[in-house]
């Protein structure tokens, strides 16, 4: 079912010289490990082999990572987030700083490489809150989407243990759109389906989907449009690697 040695196929006009320096595999015999920290407490240490199918899932990890820390920071700083009640703007500045810890970690095994600091986002998107959440929502169930490749097909249990933790919090950040979605009077949300769906309820997966998407390479290429300005995509993000993540009333520690 899932192959993650699939080819990436090369999108015109996307310079893809970044992601695949975030995705190169070093030497078979190399193991890269060193203390991974996450928040709340001591971390945990986690060796990680240089199996390619690893590193292709965690290089795109990488970038996805990264795209989400440029999309909310952008949104914390709009209008939208301004007139949500502030309960919402709460859970929405740990969504940013949880997506921090996770790139660093993902950096750290990866070479220590950073992925691209420009993201761009289609037209409106920080200020047409349907556009917005609707965006939101497809690259969340992306990120769903990629980690639950890296469940099936990560090569150690301690990989296969992060790619869960970490697609735990992606659905709660999924939850927390559709709960938003309907908090600024929308009541439905497309996301990666390209249907829309009623916000009511909230937390409306059974089981968490993939839709269609079996490969890493299917999900670069749900990625890729968001890698480079486009007639569509015209809306530039900055993402800050040096951003030091606020990790006050966050808890938890990668796998050891």
């Amino acid at each position: 079912m899932f192959n993650t040695e699939e080819t990436i196929a090369t999108v015109p006009g996307v310079d893809r010289r970044q992601f695949l320096r975030g995705v190169g595999v070093a030497g078979a015999s190399l193991m890269v490990g060193g203390l991974l920290v996450g928040c709340g407490g001591s971390g945990s240490s986690v060796g990680v082999s240089a199996n390619p199918g690893d590193q292709k899932i965690l290089g795109a990890a990488k970038i996805a990572e990264a795209l989400a820390v440029s999309m909310y920071t952008a949104f914390n700083a709009s209008a939208i987030f301004t007139g949500l009640p502030a309960s919402d703007q709460s859970y929405f500045s740990a969504a940013l700083n949880e997506e921090m810890f996770h790139y660093n970690l993902l950096k750290s095994v990866t070479g220590n490489t950073d992925a691209q600091t420009i993201y761009y986002f289609p037209t409106n998107m920080f200020s047409d809150p349907q556009t917005t959440v609707n965006v939101m929502t497809t690259l969340e169930e992306a990120f769903i989407a990629a980690y639950l490749i890296g469940v099936h097909s990560f090569s150690t249990p301690s990989l296969r243990v992060l790619a869960a933790q970490i697609m735990g919090v992606e659905s709660d950040h999924r939850t927390l759109i559709r709960t938003a979605t309907g908090d600024l009077g929308l009541t439905s949300t497309t996301g990666l389906s390209g249907m829309a769906e009623p916000v009511m309820p909230p937390n409306n997966s059974v089981y968490e989907r993939t839709f269609g998407l079996s490969t890493i390479g299917q999900v670069v290429t749900a990625l890729t449009p968001f890698l480079s300005a486009s007639a569509s995509n015209t809306v530039a993000a900055p993402f800050n690697p040096a951003y030091v993540p606020n990790s006050s009333g966050l808890v938890g520690n990668p796998p050891g």
